[in-house]
């Protein structure tokens, strides 16, 4: 039905003929019984001309010869007129030759009823309809970070093949099959790993894994198995992590990627098997691997003592920090950028001055120190001794003073 912009009330009617009427004969007895009954200024005809009331919708319904039905009339008189005109319809009696009941049965106000509407879709709106995402610093703060990570890809050996940025410096190698696997590694903070690109093996591959310990992490499809076959052929390698099974290195998640590389075997059981072990053999393989790592090392770092490598000025800083209850962080060239009173370090990382690679530090470092440090970037950790470890980040190496 029509409504206009001024309408403020709708006037709703039941009416009851006692005989067969069709819509006119109902609208005709409308205007033909009201005429002159409220007087010239509130003629219905007069009201309809002026705009002030809207035209008559009447819906009517005939079964075993009676009329039935509602008529629906829009006013834009005000609370009192409306309210007359609504009471000089009820006397209505007789429609064509029938009688008739006309009753009022209720008058809305407009605003009122658009203002319900109103609030209840804005709950429909608030409860289904916003975008649920919300902003969290953390994240925000790790998507900037990995979008720096993946810009350092880079090239090494004659054959340049992509590579993390710390992988000539590291002291263990992973080995990937391209340049997405290296990003996505790069993505969750491991800058250590290199592509082979291909089932050819480029010549810096075996060098790197001449001194260094090194993990094979290949795809889990026909293309890792025999890229796997090659290195095992011309590279000194000791550990091999699987990707699940049809799933790519660049496709796996943070947590999938931490689970792979903690479930690694030693070269020496995939040898022996010829195939990749199930989850209860990893655990098997792992208590019976051959390298242990020496009474004085941190239980967290298992290095070979054979390619364990701790740069000398690192060497200094052990011996300057040492016993001298102090915190030094590094950058990426073992330079001091900061040094300052262990008991804050929570306090300086905070406060963001700089972007340390590494931090050396005379106090014991728990789970909680080591989150921090692997929520600002660090790289290495070196310390008097590590407690409560329970989730070692795999892009912060630990090393005990």
């Amino acid at each position: 039905m029509y409504l206009s912009d001024t309408t403020k009330y709708l006037i709703r009617i039941n009416f009851h003929a006692e005989g067969v009427v069709d819509k006119s004969d109902i609208i005709g007895a409308i205007f033909g019984q009201t005429e002159g009954l409220l007087g010239e200024e509130m003629d219905l005809r007069d009201l309809q001309r002026s705009g002030r009331v809207g035209r008559i919708d009447v819906q009517i319904e005939t079964k075993k010869g009676e009329t039935r039905g509602e008529i629906l009339i829009t006013s834009s008189l005000d609370r009192a007129e409306t309210a007359v005109l609504a009471s000089a319809l009820e006397t209505i009696d007789r429609v064509g030759p029938c009688m008739a009941h006309f009753s009022v049965e209720r008058i809305e106000d407009i605003r009122v009823t658009k203002k319900r509407k109103i609030v209840e879709r804005a709950k429909d709106l608030l409860l289904h309809q916003f975008d649920e995402s919300t902003i969290d610093t953390v994240q925000l703060l790790n998507e900037v970070r990995d979008a720096i990570r993946i810009e350092k890809v880079i090239e090494i050996g004659e054959e340049k093949v992509p590579a993390g940025p710390h992988v000539l410096d590291s002291d263990a190698v992973i080995i990937v099959e391209g340049r997405a696997d290296v990003a996505n590694l790069l993505r969750y903070g491991i800058k250590n790993a290199v592509a082979v690109e291909g089932t050819k093996v480029p010549a810096i591959i075996p060098r790197l894994a001449e001194t260094r310990v090194t993990t094979a992490f290949l795809d889990g499809d026909r293309g890792g198995e025999l890229i796997l076959r090659e290195l095992l052929q011309v590279a000194d390698i000791d550990y091999i992590a699987y990707a699940p099974r049809g799933r790519s290195v660049e496709q796996m998640t943070r947590k999938e990627i931490t689970k792979a590389l903690r479930n690694k075997v030693p070269v020496e059981y995939v040898k022996e098997h010829g195939k990749p072990p199930e989850e209860a053999e990893v655990r098997e393989a792992e208590k019976s691997q051959i390298v242990k790592p020496s009474a004085e090392r941190s239980p967290i770092e298992a290095v070979p003592e054979k390619k364990a490598k701790i740069p000398h000025l690192l060497q200094e800083h052990f011996r300057e920090v040492g016993g001298h209850t102090i915190a030094r962080l590094l950058d990426g060239n073992m330079r001091t950028i900061g040094e300052f009173s262990a008991a804050d370090i929570e306090r300086v990382l905070d406060r963001g001055d700089g972007k340390p690679a590494g931090v050396v530090i005379d106090r014991v470092v728990d789970q909680k120190l080591l989150d921090l440090f692997f929520t600002h970037g660090i790289e290495f950790v070196a310390a008097p001794d590590f407690s409560g470890i329970i989730k070692r980040p795999t892009s912060v190496r630990l090393l005990k003073i």
